[in-house]
């Protein structure tokens, strides 16, 4: 399947700011409304293309977000990790028949090697039940990667080259970057919070629409959860 299929039956919905900043006004019509629900056996994706790295990452499903050199080998590994992913969004509720809704181009972050840019889907108005339904999947989210981290041995297999955090310490860059992101999110904590404390906090923020935030919510919890899963399968691969 090709990453830049032709006639698309959402492609024509994108707003594409790859060119100067240039937006289809067409397509962010319908965004702005919230007029485009989840659509049954349909998985909306977009791409976001730096100098070094593409990530391809699914709109409405948190945390399924990979990484590839140009756009086929992004859509490629979106596509190996659905299994994968299962764990958080459930057996059945994912599907790889995938819509290309929209490019926006990286900054520094994208090459660092995080998704850091917004798109005119993030600001698409969230109904109630849907910051309900982006909430319990960061939750999931959450709850995968204690499990894994449970499990875990607490010296994990190196890299080719030696390197790599070990499982306490990848916990702790999780933590210290999640607090990172309370003012991002309107939510700010007093340093001691517990990790308990600190995800209630940002749950209940993502429930209420995240007011006085810089990212947008939808945003937000994508690149919360992003965040995790890639611990997740970090840890995961290296535990074997």
């Amino acid at each position: 399947m090709s990453a830049c299929t032709p006639g698309s039956r959402t492609q024509f919905l994108a707003t594409t700011q790859m060119a100067g900043g240039s937006e289809d006004r067409e397509g962010w019509r319908f965004l702005e409304a919230g007029r485009i629900p989840l659509m049954p056996g349909v998985t909306r994706v977009y791409f976001e293309t730096g100098k070094t790295w593409t990530f391809a990452c699914a709109v409405d499903w948190p945390g399924w977000c990979r990484r590839g050199k140009g756009e086929q080998q992004a859509l490629d590994t979106l596509r190996a990790y659905a299994p994968r992913y299962t764990v958080v969004a459930g057996r059945g509720a994912i599907s790889t028949d995938f819509e290309v809704v929209g490019r926006v181009r990286g900054n520094a972050t994208t090459d660092f090697g995080a998704p850091g840019v917004t798109g005119a889907w993030d600001d698409a108005k969230l109904p109630p039940a849907e910051a309900d339904r982006l909430a319990g999947l960061l939750d999931k989210t959450w709850k995968v990667f204690d499990n894994v981290v449970a499990k875990a041995p607490a010296e994990l297999r190196k890299g080719p080259r030696g390197g790599g955090r070990d499982r306490d310490a990848i916990v702790e860059h999780v933590r210290e970057a999640e607090h990172s992101y309370g003012p991002k999110i309107g939510v700010r904590l007093p340093p001691r919070t517990s990790w308990k404390e600190q995800r209630a906090a940002y749950r209940e923020a993502v429930i209420a629409g995240m007011p006085g935030r810089s990212w947008p919510a939808r945003y937000a919890v994508r690149r919360l959860a992003w965040h995790v899963m890639d611990h997740v399968w970090e840890i995961e691969d290296r535990s074997s």
